[in-house]
């Protein structure tokens, strides 16, 4: 199988290495620093599900898409940041061979819709990642934790495509536990609540997830974000794997905080580096459905502005 990663950083460069280990054929589009470390010592992955090296040799290293543009692939994977997804789309359209499966492995919701907009619903699928992974140098990728198996879906509800199956089973094979589902839209907005719940305001009082679990006032402050978040999915015409929010909220403290308790927000990380954050792709999509649909969401909107701050305050140093 050809697979083209485009925007490979932490998760992209883990998923690459993983598939190549396992005999098939992948290309990375990342940034030059990391393509200079991984030209002289290899890609390796190390943390909770094992450990993989490839060497120099053994995987294409790109810094634009120019480089492949004749290239033909089987799957090209978007890992960039929910931001850089426009960009993504229009790079991916100038590859000269259009039979590539476009799969988006990103946080956030609405990247699955742009990338239908332009490859369409038979070449577009989704997935949804709950797994921690961290650069612990260039070249080096630790997977630190895990909340379930990757999930991997087309856009049509109750249907699994054979592309998904294909890819699915490819990435499961290759040593990061993945199944295809029918049902990943569902997925999405249910790791909407997760990630919208912990990581802006993990970021805004730069903690770990579990330090927000244990304090009564940061608790009180995530149920409200996941009552809004959960509202703003029901006026959408959407559904998540709950009924009603409680049902989520005692899965979300039983289950889901516990396993990715040490995890830092990478909000906090992109703060911390001076980055842009994808705040825009988790409560700032609820403020903007809300708004849209009259779902009042005064504590996303609140988290939101003071992320965006703390992001220009990065800036100025």
């Amino acid at each position: 199988m050809r697979v083209l990663v485009y925007g490979a950083g932490a998760l992209g460069q883990a998923v690459g290495c993983m598939l190549a280990a396992a005999g098939n054929q992948v290309d990375l589009i990342l940034r030059e620093r990391f393509q200079q470390a991984i030209h002289k010592d290899g890609l390796a992955v190390i943390g909770i599900f094992g450990e993989y090296r490839v060497a120099p040799e053994a995987i294409g290293l790109y810094t634009d898409i120019d480089s492949v543009l004749a290239e033909i692939y089987d799957f090209a994977i978007i890992t960039t940041k929910s931001y850089d997804t426009a960009v993504a789309v229009v790079d991916l359209n100038w590859i000269v061979s259009q039979t590539f499966t476009a799969v988006s492995m990103q946080n956030g919701c609405g990247n699955l819709e742009l990338i239908i907009d332009h490859f369409g619903l038979n070449r577009s699928l989704g997935a949804r990642v709950i797994t921690g992974f961290e650069i612990q140098h260039p070249g080096l990728i630790k997977i630190t934790v895990t909340a379930d198996d990757v999930h991997i879906g087309g856009y049509q509800e109750g249907e699994i495509p054979a592309p998904a199956q294909q890819f699915a089973k490819a990435i499961n094979d290759a040593g990061l536990p993945c199944q295809a589902t029918g049902y990943v839209r569902r997925d999405l907005f249910a790791k909407l609540l997760y990630n919208s719940a912990l990581n802006p305001l993990g970021a805004i009082l730069g903690v770990h997830y579990g330090a927000l679990g244990d304090d009564p006032d940061t608790r009180q402050i995530m149920d409200r974000v996941i009552d809004e978040t959960f509202g703003v999915i029901e006026a959408m015409g959407e559904t998540t794997p709950w009924r009603i929010a409680e049902e989520y909220r005692a899965f979300f403290y039983s289950t889901q905080l516990p396993v990715t308790y040490e995890h830092r927000p990478s909000m906090l990380q992109d703060i911390e580096n001076s980055k842009p954050t994808e705040v825009a792709a988790f409560t700032g999509y609820i403020s903007e459905q809300g708004s849209r649909y009259n779902v009042p969401t005064p504590n996303c909107d609140l988290l939101s502005a003071l992320v965006r701050f703390k992001e220009r305050q990065a800036r100025k140093g």
